[in-house]
């Protein structure tokens, strides 16, 4: 699937192009919205490396890696929002999501909204049966997100990956194809 457009009343998912490198930055480099990410803060030549490689991954058949731009109506990047599908199994059927939204619009619905447009992608568009996302224990904003969007939470998986030299846990989220609802 190729381009991904998918709208919402406040968001857009889209391919990313080269100018989004600079307001890309500002999220991916932004201490604040990495703290529960598995990445320390980025800097404008790795998100550029960034943009490079996720433009390359959309072109691949089949597609597996949708990492797309929630933009808001202005045009403006609010997030960076990403679907990979599990290709361990070859009916394709379960997905992972991801998002990182810009600090100045937490609060606003928009993770949410980010979210909810993952799902349409997976579920409505791709016919995946799962969708499952993982998050830091301490990032309860996350777990809200998900929990308000039907997502259940499956457990925890101790020292899952290691995060600024330590082990840190991840708590799973997933919705199954069944369970799906859409406002």
């Amino acid at each position: 699937m190729y381009p991904v457009m998918i709208t919402s009343p406040r968001l857009s998912l889209r391919e990313f192009t080269p100018d989004d490198v600079d307001p890309l930055t500002g999220i991916y480099g932004d201490p604040q919205v990495v703290e529960h990410m598995s990445f320390e803060p980025r800097s404008r030549d790795q998100v550029k490396a960034t943009i490079a490689s996720v433009t390359d991954a959309a072109q691949v058949e089949p597609r597996v890696e949708y990492s797309l731009a929630a933009a808001l109506p202005s045009g403006q990047l609010a997030a960076f929002a990403r679907l990979a599908i599990d290709t361990q199994h070859p009916a394709q059927s379960s997905g992972q999501i991801g998002f990182a939204l810009r600090a100045d619009l937490w609060g606003q619905g928009l993770g949410g909204e980010t979210v909810r447009l993952l799902l349409k992608l997976g579920l409505d568009e791709l016919g995946l049966y799962r969708v499952w996302g993982a998050r830091s224990p301490d990032n309860q904003p996350s777990a809200s997100v998900m929990s308000r969007l039907g997502m259940v939470e499956e457990g925890r998986i101790r020292g899952h990956i290691k995060v600024r030299g330590r082990w840190r846990d991840s708590v799973v989220h997933s919705i199954l194809a069944p369970e799906w609802r859409q406002d």
